[in-house]
């Protein structure tokens, strides 16, 4: 896909193929070899034409008379996504969260692997976390090197992210997905994903509040 054609591509679109992927993959577990895009949609809390527009982003997936083979139409997805092969990831910070990121199993699964992990306080480094050791960030570079890792799991405090975010670009990283509670700056080559889980459930207590003012005002 050229660049200029993934920028006109809206980010809700691309977020939803991946609820797209997800719904694909549980029909394929039932045995569903086809579906359609009304099906897919109701699945997801979409609309047919809503799956038929996100697709259309990418390509021509349907079959007259048939819908979407969804065997094929999973291939399709994982590759538009990228998870059609397996990225090599890190995680920086091996406090809580980090340490309950590298103790699940459903990452492989899609196509990440974790790798590596990395610490600057020297109490940890050193120590195992499953199969893996902390390093210290010391060795950021070369492991980044050596193993090829592209993406990076940034679990530290929010007074050490935008540091940290610094010594994972230089090191390489093209990829991070930011679980410290501070927005950070990477150059524009470096695509960044922020999850604050206060902040969703700011918005999740937003959404009950006024469902509640709106019942409330109707009574």
């Amino acid at each position: 896909m050229e660049p200029s054609r993934a920028d006109a591509i809206p980010n809700p679109a691309v977020r939803r193929l991946s609820l797209y992927l997800r719904q694909l993959e549980a029909f394929r577990q039932h045995g569903r070899i086809t579906i359609s895009s009304r099906q897919l949609g109701q699945s997801v809390g979409s609309t047919d034409a809503q799956v038929r527009k996100d697709l259309a982003y990418f390509g021509q997936f349907g079959h007259p008379g048939i819908g979407y083979r969804v065997e094929e139409l999973i291939a399709q997805v994982r590759r538009i996504l990228g998870t059609d092969r397996t990225w090599n990831v890190l995680v920086a910070g091996a406090g809580n969260l980090g340490r309950a990121l590298l103790a699940y199993r459903g990452f492989e699964r899609k196509g990440f692997r974790l790798v590596a992990v990395f610490d600057s306080d020297p109490a940890k480094v050193g120590r195992k976390q499953g199969a893996l050791t902390v390093q210290p960030m010391g060795e950021l570079v070369a492991t980044v090197r050596r193993d090829a890792i592209d993406l990076a799991l940034l679990t530290v405090p929010a007074s050490a992210a935008q540091e940290v975010t610094d010594c994972l670009v230089m090191a390489g990283i093209r990829g991070i997905l930011n679980f410290a509670p501070v927005s950070i700056v990477a150059p524009r080559t470096v695509a960044v994903a922020s999850l604050d889980v206060a902040v969703q459930l700011e918005q999740l207590s937003f959404q009950m509040n006024f469902a509640r003012a709106t019942r409330t005002a109707g009574a």
